[in-house]
């Protein structure tokens, strides 16, 4: 697998204007004149694009992560992610870090990620349920170079599988089951996961690591920082 380059880009309108008044250069054009946008670039974020740039980072083949959650929280603004999947980039899904993120959950960020692309371009057909569960899987494995290993459920790859419980109320009835799963599917509903046909959750239950132990060391951080706030 080749080594790619992972980088906050174009995250936020001041990040942009302070590069330009230092270099003056918009952060993808210096990039770009590095030779740094090329199909080894994974540019996360992406909130402040011109049509030009758009155009010209598809033509290099970069791609993309979209952190809808995050960049909300943050009002960093808004990946225009229908005209970037338009243009030919690849659009994965992530949801950035736990200080800007605090659920770090990728079912909501599914949900979140369709309805605001809807939002932002005027277009109640844009970012269908399908593409959205693709950013989440094999759009983020093939900006990782590991396409031909996990990202989709086909003979060969890594078994790398999610089970959802669809069956409860606030699923039910599902006509469609990718829908479903994008528009009213949520982490608590996970039953068991397995990572290269390794059982690591049954039956919502850890099978490697001890749970309580977990919580109990998460405590620990809480009041640590809570400590260091105080004083």
């Amino acid at each position: 697998m080749d080594i790619g380059i992972h980088m906050h880009v174009h995250e936020t309108a001041d990040e942009v204007e302070k590069a330009e008044g230092l270099t003056g250069q918009r952060p993808l054009a210096r990039l770009q004149d590095l030779g740094l946008v090329s199909p080894a670039l994974i540019a996360v974020h992406m909130t402040q694009l011109g049509n030009a740039e758009i155009t010209a980072f598809a033509a290099a083949g970069g791609h993309v992560v979209h952190c809808p959650e995050s960049n909300l929280k943050l009002a960093s603004g808004f990946c225009p992610v229908q005209a970037l999947v338009a243009a030919g980039v690849n659009v994965a899904l992530g949801t950035d870090s736990a200080a800007s993120n605090n659920d770090l959950d990728m079912l909501g960020e599914m949900r979140t990620a369709a309805l605001l692309a809807k939002g932002t371009s005027g277009d109640a057909s844009a970012l269908p349920a399908h593409e959205v569960l693709r950013m989440a899987t094999l759009n983020g494995a093939n900006a990782l170079g590991l396409g031909e290993e996990t990202g989709s459920l086909v003979p060969g790859k890594w078994a790398d599988l999610t089970a959802i419980n669809l069956d409860t109320p606030e699923t039910q009835p599902v006509y469609d089951p990718v829908s479903q799963l994008v528009y009213a599917g949520g982490r608590e509903q996970v039953t068991d996961v397995w990572v290269a046909g390794r059982q690591l959750l049954k039956e919502r239950r850890l099978t490697t690591l001890d749970g309580n132990d977990i919580l109990a060391r998460t405590r620990g951080w809480r009041d640590r920082i809570q400590s260091t706030h105080q004083t």
